[in-house]
């Protein structure tokens, strides 16, 4: 059955592999790990936000977007290379969010700070009811969770080829009830995806899953969180444009 919604985090991810003693996976080393990754993302994104790049933010970004791109690919199909290539994709991805926040920043003062504390306030919130139990990841939740991720991927697909050819999809970005309603959708799945990376995370320690997939949960659970912000951001810029 899916144990995730995230691409990162496959039903079949523990399948095979498992470890015991110190050797083994355990939930404070996954929450070590994902701090130490958050740690190094929020630093990369601090240089990109105080212009350290100067006039080389634009390249920098892109060399962020395209790099953490590839090292996520990396990542996913070399788990056993996580233990370094969760720290570069935390580095890239840093670099990248914190050109992109930069750009939006300049255009809606003070959005970013706001999705950054919507985003981890999401996170804090579906952690705590996660671990009192009140949000379970039943395998249908999954399945739906897993379902609702493929047509929104699928979506922002076409949508990407369309933009090609000049074209777009209507409505849904722009910040009309519809574009905004299509927006808090994408939010809730992203969350979503959270509590489901929870379960698999858990799920992972209880197996006796190697030392390394630590920081391969780590780099899962960052995707979901850059996702999340990413569509934080997406979601208040619509909302100020509706006021204007």
């Amino acid at each position: 059955m899916f144990r995730s919604g995230n691409p990162a985090l496959k039903a079949d991810t523990f399948t095979g592999e498992r470890a015991f003693g110190a050797g083994a996976m355990t939930l404070e080393g996954a929450v070590n790990r994902t701090g130490i990754a958050l740690v190094i993302l929020i630093a990369a994104a601090a240089l990109q936000w105080n212009g350290v790049f100067g006039a080389a933010m634009p390249l920098v970004t892109l060399v962020g977007v395209i790099g953490g791109f590839v090292v996520a690919l990396v990542t996913a199909f070399k788990r056993v290379w996580a233990p370094t290539t969760t720290p570069l994709y935390a580095a890239l991805e840093g670099l990248a969010l914190g050109g992109i926040s930069l750009v939006f920043e300049a255009r809606y003062p003070g959005i970013v700070m706001n999705a950054v504390g919507l985003t981890f306030g999401t996170l804090a919130a579906l952690l705590l009811a996660y671990r009192a139990g009140l949000v379970r990841a039943t395998e249908k939740f999954k399945l739906g969770v897993f379902a609702a991720t493929g047509g929104i991927a699928l979506l922002y697909l076409v949508s990407m080829v369309m933009g090609f050819f000049g074209a777009s999809i209507p409505f849904i970005h722009g910040s009309g009830p519809i574009g905004i309603g299509f927006s808090l959708v994408v939010v809730v799945i992203a969350a979503l995806n959270l509590v489901l990376d929870f379960d698999f995370i858990e799920r992972g320690a209880a197996a006796g899953a190697p030392k390394y997939m630590e920081w391969y949960a780590a780099f899962g659970l960052l995707v979901t969180l850059v996702w999340l912000y990413l569509e934080m951001l997406r979601l208040l810029a619509k909302l100020q444009d509706r006021r204007r």
